[in-house]
């Protein structure tokens, strides 16, 4: 049996983009103090820091 990629799409403003962010960031720095690698997270940040943005127009 093969499994299928999934991928996620993530609306997300400009302060939970920015939160998010940190709170990757956070981990990463936690993962190096404790000497575990951090590969996966590093791949994660980027994947966020280099997603592209989309304008949205509103009316009210």
């Amino acid at each position: 049996m093969k499994i299928k990629d999934v991928k996620h799409k993530v609306q997300l403003d400009d302060f939970e983009h920015r939160l998010l962010i940190g709170c990757v960031n956070a981990a990463r720095t936690l993962y190096l103090e404790q000497g575990k690698p951090t590969e996966d997270v590093d791949e994660l940040l980027i994947k966020i820091i280099e997603a592209p943005s989309k304008k949205v127009s509103v009316r009210i």
